[in-house]
């Protein structure tokens, strides 16, 4: 079966095409930074505006890549939320009229159990059950996965997610969006000079809140001269915070659940600092960890047709509906688990 692809959540256009034994077959992705860079974050009607333009050339161009016909295609996946709505509405518009038009299904995915299923397009995938650590611009979730929709929520972040900490520390450091990558590198020239909290670490549980910490780190910022070196060690303090917060954190849920495998996944993950620290937490307890490689870590059209094709492969089916949700908590999948 080859599942066309689509992705238009919120700032990247990205298509792919994914066939079910023979894997992932072409993909590509527009990135909009440019266009929201001038403004330091994305700004919704750009967005939706800049998939208009983009998304129908992608798609001509992926299944062209393929080497295909729109008539080899069997099913398509999009998007469907969480989002921003106006961005949902392009790809799920596009996906359910492409569909109907060449008379194959179409069904909506959930974006974040693309994200928590991306490291099955890997050689090694890993193998249910799992605890999932899903980080990504606004979203910081534990997951306890046992088979494809078969979720249960162990904790997520109360305030800030770990993505937005990452992008307002870094506007508060007055580095360009899109702020986390650039925080990485700024962290990267920074020396273990100052000590930062690790937020919730204190106390029992599996939530996470980010706020405070970023308070903690503009009161530090406005405490020196805020200098060059000042700010990248500033950058290091937080970036080094947030790794072992995620790290104790994640430690916490295996030992929960007492399940000896830990998948990471989102836009974070792709943070090096973040994957050392979890590396380093796993061999101590005597488990595994997988992650996407670094252009599936980012929203990507592949691992929206990797979860859409599970779904499409198990009949699921949905009716002709333009079904976009910018929240949906992802309890509400249906589960593809038997008995």
């Amino acid at each position: 079966m080859y599942v066309l692809g689509i992705e238009s959540s919120c700032d990247e256009t990205a298509v792919a095409v994914y066939h079910t034994t023979k894997g992932l077959i072409a993909h590509t992705l527009y990135s909009q930074i440019p266009t929201h860079k001038e403004y330091g974050g994305v700004v919704p009607e750009l967005a939706s505006r800049d998939h208009i333009r983009k998304l129908v050339p992608l798609i001509k161009t992926v299944v062209a890549d393929a080497q295909l016909n729109p008539s080899d295609i069997d099913g398509i996946a999009y998007t469907a939320g969480p989002g921003l709505m106006g961005a949902l509405l392009v790809g799920a518009a596009t996906a359910r009229s492409l569909a109907w038009a060449w008379q194959i299904p179409a069904i909506g995915v959930h974006h974040m159990e693309g994200h928590l299923l991306a490291p099955m397009l890997e050689d090694n995938p890993p193998a249910f059950p799992f605890v999932a650590l899903l980080i990504s611009g606004g979203h910081t979730m534990l997951i306890e996965v046992r088979g494809i929709g078969e979720y249960h929520l162990l904790g997520e972040s109360l305030d800030d997610a770990a993505g937005e900490a990452f992008d307002k520390t870094a506007k508060m450091l007055g580095l360009e969006y899109p702020g986390g990558p650039k925080l990485a590198e700024l962290a990267s020239l920074g020396q273990e000079r100052f000590k930062f909290p690790r937020p919730m670490t204190d106390r029992p549980g599996l939530e996470f809140s980010f706020s405070g910490l970023k308070t903690f780190t503009m009161n530090a910022l406005h405490a020196t001269e805020q200098s060059p070196q000042d700010k990248a060690d500033i950058a290091f303090a937080f970036q080094i915070a947030v790794a072992e917060t995620l790290s104790i954190k994640c430690k916490r849920a295996l030992q929960q659940t007492q399940l000896k495998t830990l998948v990471v996944a989102g836009g974070v993950s792709a943070n090096l600092v973040i994957r050392q620290h979890l590396q380093k937490m796993v061999e101590k307890e005597a488990a595994q960890i997988y992650f996407p490689r670094p252009e599936f870590c980012t929203d990507n059209g592949a691992m929206i047709a990797y979860a859409g094709s599970q779904r499409l492969l198990a009949g699921q089916t949905q009716n002709l509906e333009i079904f976009a949700r910018p929240r949906w908590p992802m309890e509400q999948l249906l589960s593809l688990c038997s008995g």
